[in-house]
């Protein structure tokens, strides 16, 4: 007999379904909200929850990791008045046991019901021991990331190929590492090939390697980068910059493990794990014919997507501290303060180059500032604060009082009155940032020293003359 919860606001199916379980020999218990019903979930012990996807105060799928994530962790069986492909791939994504359609859910809600009752007693006997990874360069507790670290744990574990995508900074090949420095494989070596250098003309003699004599220049007998890896792990980093014709060749390799060095007259055995990197989007390239299917389903057995930096905010303070710890243990100096509104402006950017373009940004900082024990916004880069004060002006500018006599019927204030606000709010922002600097105000905002004046006069705005 197992605890069952119905979450679903049509009470004529959910009491159909609860006779039709009860029948069936389980406790069945109704909730005819989402509110309602994550607060029984959150307060019984169910084993298995049915749960709808609309309802009047939103959906079931938004809702669905309070109800997978209640100390009992029930498996979730979601249902749907229509058949919905999005929300189907959405359930499964979201690890949804099964998603069944509401017209044929008494006829089908049996079978899906007792598979999943089974996974769960065998889920019970299995003993996960907690694993601890290597990952000092992997920076970073967000939530996405915890995921991350989870999919690297269960890759790892074992002897999978493994595609990484991302966008270009996430961290693609620090993942590769990690993956193979957590493998049974980390003791032998992790081979990297950059797919998007690799010469036309040099391309098989790079990975297989040669036999003296094979060609013009070939002195001697050379070792390919697919030998080298023996053992150990070919990393092949933007697989998607790949040709076709490398693609059918890899595609062999990747199958057999078997090659032939150029000149040779003999194939070679080479025992290695393939994981690979893109930042393009492999399923597109392969439904137009650039990238080969069959080579993306042998390279994508397990796959692993990073989030770019712009959503996962919540790691730019760790990932600040890491990077500016490690500079300054480099130039072996005392490490530096930060200034609350350094990570103000840091989290009010969107890092389009992700995590490689904040250690970059970091590097000019301490370059910059190295001789001071504080390191505060002014010592940013001008584009970043430069964004920042507009984002601010943009602020101020939209919250700037307008009078109900001056409004015209369109709710819009007069060009004067927003031109003369938008003015006040970006002379106190420019002379904030350039800490009453008349130099550094006219090179921040590329105003001459006359018309800066001219607009201090016209507005009165106070400015520390030089």
């Amino acid at each position: 007999m197992a605890n069952i919860l119905i979450v679903d606001d049509d009470s004529m199916l959910a009491e159909m379904l609860a006779c039709h379980l009860k029948r069936a020999d389980h406790r069945v218990e109704l909730a005819n909200s989402l509110t309602l019903g994550i607060d029984r979930a959150q307060n019984e012990l169910f084993d298995v929850i049915f749960l709808d996807v609309q309802f009047p105060e939103g959906s079931g799928l938004d809702a669905f990791s309070q109800f997978s994530e209640v100390p009992s962790q029930p498996e979730i069986i979601i249902m749907t008045g229509c058949g919905d492909p999005d929300g189907a791939k959405k359930a499964i994504q979201l690890g949804a046991w099964s998603y069944l359609e509401k017209p044929h859910v008494l006829r089908n809600l049996l079978l899906p019901l007792t598979r999943a009752l089974q996974y769960r007693e065998e889920k019970k006997k299995i003993t996960v021991v907690p694993v601890a990874l290597k990952r000092n360069s992997i920076i970073g507790k967000s939530p996405l990331m915890a995921s991350c670290l989870d999919q690297l744990a269960k890759a790892a574990s074992s002897d999978a190929s493994v595609l990484i995508t991302g966008e270009t900074g996430t961290g693609k090949e620090i993942f590769a590492r990690a993956i193979h420095d957590n493998s049974n494989r980390a003791q032998q070596a992790f081979v990297v090939v950059d797919c998007a250098s690799l010469p036309e003309n040099l391309i098989e003699s790079t990975l297989f390697g040669h036999v003296r004599g094979a060609f013009t220049g070939a002195d001697r007998t050379t070792t390919g980068l697919i030998q080298m890896a023996n053992g150990g792990t070919l990393f092949l980093d933007e697989i998607g910059e790949l040709t076709e014709r490398i693609q059918k060749t890899f595609l062999r390799v990747l199958q057999e493990h078997q090659y032939r060095p150029i000149g040779g007259t003999k194939e070679e055995h080479s025992d290695f794990r393939v994981i690979a990197a893109t930042n393009r989007n492999l399923d597109q390239a392969a439904t137009a014919g650039t990238f080969r299917k069959d080579l993306l389903f042998r390279l994508r057995s397990f796959s692993l997507h990073l989030p770019p930096l712009r959503e996962r905010k919540e790691d730019i303070r760790l990932l600040t501290r890491h990077f500016l710890a490690r500079l300054c243990d480099r130039r072996k100096i005392a490490y530096k303060g930060i200034g609350e509104e350094f990570f103000e402006y840091l989290m009010a950017h969107e890092w389009p180059g992700n995590v490689r373009e904040l250690q970059q940004t970091l590097e000019q900082v301490f370059a910059n500032a190295v001789h001071h024990p504080t390191l505060f916004a002014y010592h940013l880069p001008e584009r970043i604060r430069i964004h920042k004060t507009l984002e601010s002006i943009q602020l101020s500018a939209a919250s700037a009082p307008v009078s109900d006599e001056c409004r015209p019927v369109s709710a819009l204030p007069l060009w004067k009155d927003f031109r003369t606000a938008v003015e006040k709010a970006y002379l106190r922002q420019l002379l904030d940032c350039a800490e009453g600097s008349i130099k550094e105000a006219c090179n921040i905002s590329g105003l001459s020293r006359a018309r800066l004046y001219q607009l201090v006069n016209l507005h009165g705005t106070t400015l520390a003359r030089e």
